[in-house]
């Protein structure tokens, strides 16, 4: 790819990073809001799953406005919106409160993806597409080991609490907001080789694309969205019990700090992954990487002491490989013309269905139901990814 098309990468990766870090401020203070307001897993479960269910619904909403409008300014509207919403959570004074700023801040967090993902499809072919995705997902692997690692610092002391943490995130909220308004010029080509990517049929719009492979596809996002959702939302408290501590480190800083060991696992496998997610074998590696998840699982659910960080890690290096593999195949399935839409409505039905892993985890009773429950939905999800690798063997 060119250096200009590279550089519009990196840009547009920067703000696929920050909405990470706008997701997983709340993994990383669930604890300390729940000791706040007295309230369990079941309640900060569900405050989780009220950030994540508009944070997916929102998406198709954005994808349509795209597609009318551009990228640029739907990403403006993110960046603002979020590092807003940011300074109110600081504010908040009740539970309730939080609940409504976490609703508030899903649903312009839903704007990045469709937006972001689009932008980068338009201005990449299909050869270099799955590069430009992996490094996409390395800056957003990078804004979610990011944000437990900032807390992991920032709550080191015990002495800063979770709402000086979120008013400190709008700071680089309303900053990118900036670069991106002074820097970032769309082109939004409509490629040819992008309409001549093979499809059912030979077709060439949205209503009349592969529909059936799409919404297999979409089925094993929406196991593989519950996964992560689960996983996510809960990482820093299962590791709270991995026995680790350090002189001077509160609990609540050593967790995050575990936490982002972690999932700076998840960067090596977005970089292995968009090196091999290239077309003809998509939906194999897709497959291999959905049945992979099941047995690390399985592991998590019985891990104690140390081998809970190990497990953790494999977890994350396997999982988040999936993202390259999963969004080019967006892209082959679905027209560039409409695919804004296509990219929205896939974050719409995988983080707002998907969102429920949260609640799910803060209802089970053990981490062996939880982690458990979790590996039979990463097998589900492997069958399902399956049927689309015979397909495309057969075609």
């Amino acid at each position: 790819m060119s250096r200009t098309t590279f550089r519009l990468i990196l840009l547009i990766s920067c703000a696929h990073a920050l909405v990470h870090v706008f997701e997983l401020a709340l993994p990383s203070v669930e604890q300390m809001i729940g000791a706040e307001f007295h309230v369990g897993t079941k309640q900060t479960g569900l405050l989780g799953t009220v950030w994540r269910i508009p944070f997916g619904i929102g998406a198709v909403f954005t994808g349509w406005l795209v597609d009318r409008y551009g990228s640029k300014p739907l990403l403006l509207i993110y960046l603002a919106g979020c590092a807003t919403t940011c300074l109110i959570a600081g504010l908040a004074r009740t539970f309730d409160g939080v609940f409504l700023t976490m609703l508030l801040m899903g649903s312009f967090a839903s704007i990045y993806h469709p937006a972001g993902l689009a932008l980068i499809s338009h201005e990449t072919t299909p050869e270099t597409r799955g590069a430009a995705l992996g490094w996409h997902g390395i800056f957003g692997s990078l804004g979610i080991a990011g944000a437990p690692f900032l807390a992991g610092i920032v709550f080191a002391s015990g002495d800063v609490t979770w709402r000086e943490y979120y008013m400190a995130l709008s700071i680089p909220g309303f900053a990118l907001m900036v670069v991106l308004a002074l820097r970032l010029h769309e082109t939004r080509p409509i490629r040819a080789s992008d309409e001549a990517v093979p499809r059912v049929g030979g077709v060439d719009d949205f209503d009349k694309s592969d529909v059936r492979r799409y919404a297999i596809l979409l089925t094993t996002g929406v196991l593989s969205g519950f996964i992560y959702a689960a996983f996510m939302h809960f990482l820093p408290r299962y590791l709270d019990e991995a026995g680790f501590a350090v002189a001077g480190v509160s609990s609540a800083g050593m967790r995050n700090r575990l936490a982002a060991l972690v999932l700076a696992c998840g960067i090596i496998g977005q970089s292995v992954a968009g090196r091999f997610a290239k077309p003809g074998r998509l939906e194999w590696g897709l497959t291999i990487i959905l049945f992979a998840n099941a047995p690390l699982l399985l592991w998590m659910a019985f891990a104690s002491g140390h081998s809970r960080v190990a497990a953790t890690c494999l977890l994350a290096l396997v999982h988040f490989m999936n993202q390259p593999f999963y969004n080019s195949l967006i892209a082959e399935y679905v027209t560039a013309r409409r695919r804004s839409l296509g990219y929205g409505f896939s974050n719409m039905v995988c983080f707002s269905i998907g969102g429920l892993g949260p609640t799910f985890a803060g209802f089970t009773q053990s981490d062996e139901w939880t982690y458990g429950g979790l590996a039979i939905v990463a097998a589900a999800g492997g069958c399902v990814a399956l049927m689309l690798a015979i397909s495309r063997t057969r075609q």
